[in-house]
């Protein structure tokens, strides 16, 4: 249904494009920094040589997701002064090129296709812009002569996706971050665990998995209506899933070769209700079913979440380590015996200050593993732990606050980069969450907020949306719901702020067509 509702969105904004020739103006998402176009084309061959210098060699195999590729031969260049002069060819440059380090260059003309970075993260870019090129022509192995000087404004351009609320098919994620690269995004934040349930398999703890995995309803709206219990793998009618260790690795991989780092998040120490109805010794009450957060005055919690994060830390290489930190009820810890006592040991305050204690417990401790700890921005309530990034979610406040203290941030406002609200007019929609967010308002958001200091601005790493999965029952109702406003985004956090379109185009929907109902 909803792959209906997306492609009937889409194609009314096609239905002008039907008999176009080749496309000389490209409208690229996110825009590059600079465009000049020239006299004449280029036609790349069916089953072309790739002339390569070896820093690019394993990136190079990315070409065969272009749409008119359908094999090729990589040919070393040894000498970057013997690059021939046709083809196609993957190089960094020569010395007055004066490409950074940061940036990406592609020269097509009649001859051949040069595409030049001095980074494969950089070269991963310049490939995606060349494959989108070609999507935007009505015979993509026909690409215009142009020249092409690029650059990202932020180093961190992601979205978050949860599977916790509803649980994703495997191959569904591979192509998600297909889609994600192509725009250049380069994180996908992944909400793996909630009360929803736990999706991701830990040796220590299979229970997390057999119990917390699964529940009474496959409708997380049903599921929260009717009594919001777990059931163990295998029980009749039981709905859920979780992602192996390997498939997880698996996952890492495929989204590296993509220029795509997975920051995994662990919620702690709230939104652990299907942690505690698997371990009720780890709540206040040592109940099932009674709350939402670990009791921090209990040593064992520690040695759970420690026990869990080390095996996450084996799985996943990125630097940033996401722990929640997000929505804790503070009720159960005013009542227990043992968090009281914890407070007065420690001379906290209150229970603000409870849960920073347990948020610097976790930052030291993945700082002693060589990882950063990444939270939502409740982590700066009781005080900001020294090493901690904040994701920045209920407004920009807390990005604010943070940046001008210091700490790096990352931009997530839920009124402009929340995408589990309507896009459109609700009556015509599935049901959401609630809220409006159009394509035009995520265009007109800026990650740098006034209100930081100029010298603080280089606190702000980027922006990313959330693609919270309430009401988002299947990956094809993820895609109705991600785009088009994940193009805004892309441009958000890549184009500079004078060259941003501001909007889509009618080719900017041809594309999001053809990738995702048609991508390899």
């Amino acid at each position: 249904m909803f792959r209906i509702i997306l492609n009937t969105l889409l194609l009314f904004f096609l239905l002008p494009l039907t008999g176009l020739a080749q496309n000389k103006t490209l409208n690229i998402i996110p825009k590059p920094n600079r465009i000049t176009y020239h006299v004449g084309s280029y036609t790349i061959p069916e089953q072309p040589i790739i002339y390569v210098s070896p820093e690019f060699e394993e990136v190079a195999g990315l070409l065969t997701e272009h749409p008119s590729i359908k094999g090729f031969t990589i040919e070393k260049i040894k000498k970057i002064k013997k690059t021939p002069e046709n083809g196609i060819r993957l190089i960094p440059g020569f010395s007055t090129d004066q490409i950074g380090d940061n940036s990406y260059h592609i020269d097509i003309d009649n001859n051949g296709i040069v595409l030049k970075a001095k980074t494969p993260a950089m070269m991963i870019n310049a490939i995606y812009t060349l494959i989108q090129m070609s999507y935007l022509q009505d015979q993509p192995e026909i690409l215009p002569a142009v020249e092409i000087e690029d650059s990202p404004r932020f180093g961190y351009r992601g979205i978050m996706l949860d599977v916790s609320r509803h649980f994703m098919p495997f191959a569904s994620l591979k192509k998600f971050v297909d889609v994600m690269a192509i725009y250049k995004f380069n994180r996908l934040h992944w909400h793996l665990t909630d009360g929803a349930g736990w999706r991701l398999e830990i040796h220590k703890y299979p229970e997390l998995t057999q119990k917390a995995a699964w529940r009474t309803h496959s409708s997380w709206k049903e599921w929260w209506n009717n009594g919001r219990q777990y059931v163990e793998q295998g029980t009749p009618n039981a709905s859920g899933g979780y992602y192996t260790q390997d498939q997880a690795r698996e996952l890492v991989a495929y989204a590296a070769r993509k220029g795509i780092t997975i920051i995994p998040e662990i919620e702690m120490p709230g939104h652990s209700e299907e942690v505690l109805a698997v371990f009720p010794q780890l709540s206040c009450s040592g109940k099932p079913y009674t709350q939402g957060e670990f009791c921090i005055g209990n040593e064992e919690t520690f040695t759970f979440l420690k026990n869990v994060l080390d095996e996450v830390i084996q799985i996943f290489p990125s630097t940033y380590i996401h722990i929640g930190g997000d929505e804790a009820a503070k009720e159960h810890w005013k009542n227990c015996p043992k968090d009281q006592a914890l407070m007065k040991k420690e001379g906290l305050k209150n229970e603000e200050e409870l849960q920073s204690y347990a948020i610097r417990q976790m930052d030291q401790y993945l700082q002693s593993k060589g990882r950063k700890l990444l939270g939502w921005d409740e982590i700066l309530e009781g005080g900001l732990s020294e090493g901690a990034t904040v994701m920045s979610w209920r407004g920009e406040d807390g990005g604010i606050k943070a940046a001008n203290a210091g700490h790096d941030v990352i931009m997530t406002p839920g009124g402009y980069l929340y995408f589990d609200s309507y896009q459109t007019d609700p009556r015509t929609q599935p049901e959401a969450i609630g809220g409006y967010l159009p394509i035009e308002k995520v265009y007109s958001y800026d990650p740098v907020p006034t209100t930081i200091s100029s010298d603080k601005a280089k606190h702000v790493l980027g922006a990313q949306a959330n693609l919270w999965a309430e009401y988002m029952p299947t990956y094809q109702h993820v895609e109705y719901m991600a785009f088009p406003r994940a193009l805004a985004l892309s441009e958000i956090v890549w184009s500079k702020k004078e060259i941003k379109t501001g909007k889509t185009s009618k080719q900017d929907y041809k594309i999001i067509i053809k990738f995702c109902n048609n991508w390899k």
